[in-house]
């Protein structure tokens, strides 16, 4: 029988409307989603369903609002269970939650601490991050250490074969765009972030995140999660919480997570939560794996 794999999506899968069908239509959805706003102290439905789009967009609101999506999914799916986990950066913490290494309340509570943490790092230590296309990761590896020489620069999101994020000082990330383009680079393109994630820039937040992670209560995982650090499956929940803290600094190895899980039998994967972005990653990793989105409640009912 096929493993299967459940992906959870992290920041920028956002949309206006999110979630708005799984309130209106599951009772079980709305208590998700009410309760995720008593954890945080934000109206989040109103932003996710109505926005203004621009609020939806802060690190501190959109992080609450796509985790809360992707583990209310998680939660009505019936019929169909994973064998393993993983998620995009912030994802991880719906990966860690479909996997009963960390409850719901809980969760979204840290993960709402850990975008105001990154949002005050961003603005205290001003960076940007870019999209990086056509070179090998070897390759970018070396532009970014001499362009490190003008600002703090390293590869943030190894994401697909060919596609890779770096993150930064500004300084330092134009000048890897300015090698990239040199050295024959299809794109190198600076993106809209409110700071450098998975860089040395979110020092302050990863301490701010330690504390928080030291006081919330966390289970060994019952099906394996392979983590963003190391794109290895992990259940212990010691290594769990360290390797959330190293997150925030090191590089999203997402190739390597979903090439490593399908060495390990997953011949389904399943994105669950907001939009298609991890599914147009893994359709470029490995073309022949079966790979299904579950966003809103008609594709909920499919699992029912």
């Amino acid at each position: 029988m096929p493993k299967r794999a459940f992906i959870f999506p992290g920041q920028a899968s956002q949309y206006v409307g999110m979630a708005k069908e799984l309130y209106d239509k599951s009772v079980e959805a709305r208590e998700m989603i009410l309760t995720a706003e008593e954890a945080t102290g934000i109206s989040l439905s109103h932003i996710m369903f109505n926005g203004p789009e621009e609020s939806l967009k802060q690190t501190d609101i959109t992080q609450p609002a796509i985790f809360t999506h992707s583990a209310v999914v998680a939660s009505l799916i019936r019929t169909v269970d994973p064998d393993m986990v993983a998620g995009h950066s912030l994802g991880e913490y719906s990966a860690l939650v479909s996997a009963k290494s960390i409850q719901f309340y809980e969760a979204v509570k840290l993960v709402h601490a850990r975008g105001i943490a990154m949002k005050k790092a961003g603005i205290e230590q001003p960076g940007t991050m870019a999209a990086i296309v056509g070179l090998n990761p070897e390759k970018l590896i070396d532009i970014c250490k001499e362009a490190s020489l003008v600002g703090i620069v390293q590869c943030a999101n190894f994401n697909s074969p060919g596609q890779i994020v770096i993150s930064g000082s500004i300084e330092g990330v134009n000048k890897v765009i300015e090698l990239c383009k040199r050295n024959g680079a299809k794109l190198a393109k600076a993106l809209v972030v409110s700071g450098a994630f998975h860089s040395p820039l979110m020092l302050a937040a990863q301490k701010s995140l330690q504390l928080k992670l030291e006081e919330t209560p966390f289970y060994d995982a019952r099906i394996p999660v392979y983590t963003n650090v190391t794109a290895l499956p992990v259940t212990k929940r010691t290594e769990i919480k360290k390797l959330l803290y190293d997150q925030l600094t090191n590089p999203v190895r997402w190739e390597e997570i979903i090439i490593n899980m399908i060495k390990d039998g997953a011949e389904e994967f399943y994105e669950i939560g907001p939009g298609k972005v991890l599914q147009g990653l893994v359709k470029r990793i490995n073309p022949d794996v079966k790979i299904i989105g579950i966003d809103n409640y008609s594709d909920v009912e499919r699992y029912l």
